[in-house]
């Protein structure tokens, strides 16, 4: 299990959902119908030296420690993810926030409400060195929370062929949770890279796990995520046994 997973419950299921979920299908991530989304890892929220982070430090000192000691296992997680779906000619999804004007004027309410404003060409717009897109990827812009709410990623996805998403990102109980929710809704298999997300406190971030687990989301780590990509190989001992049974 990797340090940056968030395990509750003995059996991996908070108490509250026990004898009331039937657990969601283990989904198989073999085929090409399966891309990586990258949600929101940007200079503007997930870099301590830029925008929401900066500012929260300077305002509130030590009040985002957390969040900037998640996001140092977090991203280069993430990287490994697009390593392991790049080598396999997987679908890297970003998305990113940006809004169309310089002024902002687009943005949605609740991104004006929460003064979200990364405006076309700013540092804070662009996607961390880390984990930018290579060659063709594509990247999604929003204004708003939900990526599925305020873009047309499910027609890009539908045109791709895509049918389950690994999701990872910023920040877990934010955007995060709402491109879960969305892409579950609308009958995406989804599952969640819970180690290579983060969110603001250590609290947050368990919450928004406890809401996904087996409700909207299958929770694995990179690792689990990684070691599902490829079929498992058969052994040559269960192969011969097969083949003897089918003679």
């Amino acid at each position: 299990m990797s340090s940056g997973a968030i395990r509750i419950g003995a059996d991996d299921h908070h108490p509250l959902h026990r004898g009331r979920l039937v657990p969601l299908p283990e989904p198989d991530l073999t085929g090409p119908d399966t891309a990586l989304l990258v949600v929101d890892v940007q200079y503007g929220d997930a870099h301590k030296d830029y925008g929401a982070v900066k500012r929260l430090q300077e305002r509130y000192p030590g009040s985002a420690d957390y969040y900037i000691a998640r996001l140092e296992t977090a991203v280069p997680t993430i990287r490994r993810l697009q390593d392991a779906f790049r080598s396999l000619g997987r679908e890297v999804i970003h998305v990113k926030i940006q809004a169309l004007t310089r002024d902002g004027r687009d943005r949605s309410l609740e991104h004006k409400q929460l003064a979200i404003h990364f405006p076309p060409g700013s540092k804070e717009a662009e996607i961390l060195d880390e984990v930018a897109p290579v060659g063709d990827e594509i990247v999604i812009t929003k204004s708003c929370g939900s990526v599925f709410d305020g873009t047309n990623i499910d027609y890009v996805l539908h045109n791709l062929g895509i049918k389950k998403l690994v999701v990872c990102g910023v920040v877990t109980s934010g955007c995060v949770e709402a491109a879960v929710r969305g892409a579950s809704s609308r009958g995406y298999a989804v599952c969640l890279a819970e180690d290579a997300c983060a969110a603001w406190t250590a609290e947050l971030e368990a919450a928004g796990i406890i809401v996904m687990r087996d409700v909207f989301a299958k929770i694995y780590t990179a690792d689990e995520i990684i070691a599902r990509l490829t079929p498992t190989p058969v052994s040559p001992r269960l192969a011969a046994e097969l083949a003897g049974r089918m003679a």
